[in-house]
């Protein structure tokens, strides 16, 4: 552990539970790169991955985004090009650009959407985009008729999650250099998010630990109401 991780660890105290405005604080106060750090939340889930059901996959609109816009591609035909593009879809992609990622396994965006019509001609890419988590998805609000509407959500915030193999969800809710009333907002939202979305057959304590932190500093422990 560097000196600099060491001295930041003694400004938080592991056996506290700390309260969301005195955890906010606490994370500026133990980011000191010479970045703009994001905010990041690690929230331990009470289900059982091992059950498909119990598997957490949504997403979330943060009132204040996350400070940071994601390349969009937008997967359309012909007749939706103009409109992804005024969106503001970074790349837009038809068939013969669906063989091309296909061909290569290279892609340059972070997120993807598609019109419902092109999910089985998507499907020939699959294999690149599946393992990469880029592959457009209904549940995540990235398959429909409104490409538009997907699009604008995406670049002003709206994030997608879900739970990795250890049942613990990864957020970013921010940048340290956002205030503290966005990032407290953009951490109720998410919290109710999750909550609205409790597999009905998890038993016992849902939202098991709640850890904030930056980018390059240590975790803080947060009580959730």
């Amino acid at each position: 552990m560097s000196k600099r991780m060491k001295e930041l660890k003694t400004k938080v105290d592991k056996t506290k539970v700390y309260s969301l405005e005195e955890a906010i604080k606490l994370v500026k106060e133990t980011s000191n790169v010479k970045f703009d750090a994001s905010v990041e939340v690690h929230i331990k889930l009470g289900i059982d991955t091992k059950k498909s059901e119990q598997q957490i996959r949504t997403t979330v609109s943060l009132p204040h985004g996350t400070g940071k816009t994601k390349k969009v591609a937008a997967f359309v035909n012909a007749n939706d090009e103009k409109a992804a593009k005024e969106a503001g879809a970074d790349f837009v992609y038809g068939e013969e650009d669906i063989k091309k990622i296909k061909d290569t396994g290279k892609v340059e965006f972070e997120i993807a959407v598609a019109t419902p019509d092109m999910m089985p001609k998507l499907a020939v890419a699959a294999k690149v985009l599946g393992p990469k988590g880029l592959m457009p998805n209904p549940k995540t609000d990235t398959v429909g008729q409104d490409i538009k509407k997907m699009i604008t959500e995406l670049k002003k915030g709206k994030a997608a999650f879900k739970n990795d193999d250890a049942g613990i969800v990864h957020q970013i809710i921010g940048k340290v250099s956002f205030q503290d009333s966005q990032l407290i907002e953009n951490f109720k939202e998410l919290i109710d998010v999750l909550k609205k979305s409790k597999p009905s057959s998890a038993k016992g304590i849902y939202l098991k630990t709640v850890h904030i932190t930056s980018s390059m500093g240590p975790g803080i422990k947060v009580a959730v109401e």
